[in-house]
């Protein structure tokens, strides 16, 4: 098919999707953000709909995870707009996620449970069910003993107690093997379908080309490049519009 015309059948869907009804979940508008002098993320502006995985793309130091924690209010932004639809509603997994060494999996999302007002009958059930989804066994296992992808599984559990309907999900598969990177594409695919918004921070573009509908290329705080699916074909990767991207500008 030409280009042409796969952009005319990208831009009909989503002429269709805002006829439905699909709203803006997450908006960026000219954010920065500097420490020590250094600038970190430069007048950074983009947005999110609903029910759709956008991805974050960047080498190391590109600002990714700080705009993610701008996002959550971890980090206070400089100058700039971040509009959240509810931020009741975010699921958070970081890249380098800590729980309490001396409990086992079930524990800890009882704890984080309990921390988010689930009412108490339903969080057996609950944690049970994560555990399923994520791919992990309830056992007496401490997470002390957790290899770094079962605590990249035991995040993203974490990250969906309370059926949020934003994820932002920080390297999701870092630490996984090759099965593991599998099944966990499967999980976010099945996620979305289910209507989670997603952002996602990879450096694995080829997981990234199977979820996300589109996404920015980042260097150095500034964006870029946008993306959407209509760009990746047998003869354009992501990997070459990342690498086409960033050659000249790392």
């Amino acid at each position: 098919m030409p280009l042409i015309d796969r952009h005319i059948m990208y831009l009909s869907r989503r002429r269709k999707g805002k006829e439905e009804g699909r709203q803006i979940m997450i908006k960026i508008a000219n954010l920065s953000k500097s420490y020590k002098g250094k600038i970190v993320v430069n007048d950074l502006s983009f947005s999110v709909e609903e029910k759709e995985a956008f991805a974050l793309l960047g080498s190391n130091g590109a600002g990714k995870s700080t705009t993610i924690k701008m996002i959550l209010g971890l980090v206070k932004a400089d100058k700039g707009e971040i509009q959240v639809k509810d931020k009741k509603t975010i699921g958070y997994s970081p890249e380098t996620p800590s729980f309490p060494s001396f409990l086992n999996g079930a524990e800890v999302l009882t704890y984080y449970a309990k921390l988010q007002n689930i009412p108490k009958p339903e969080i057996e059930e609950t944690v049970e069910r994560l555990m399923q989804t994520v791919g992990l066994e309830i056992d007496k296992t401490k997470v002390k003993f957790y290899s770094k992808g079962m605590l990249q599984r035991l995040a993203l559990a974490q990250a969906l107690l309370g059926d949020p309907d934003i994820l932002l999900l920080d390297e999701p598969c870092a630490g996984l093997d090759a099965m593991g990177r599998i099944e966990m594409i499967e999980l976010l695919k099945r996620l979305k379908k289910q209507g989670k918004t997603i952002i996602i921070n990879s450096h694995i573009l080829s997981d990234i080309e199977k979820v996300c509908d589109r996404g920015i290329v980042m260097n150095r705080g500034k964006l870029m490049r946008s993306w959407n699916q209509v760009d990746i074909n047998e003869e354009c990767t992501l990997e070459d519009i990342f690498t086409q991207t960033l050659g000249g500008a790392m």
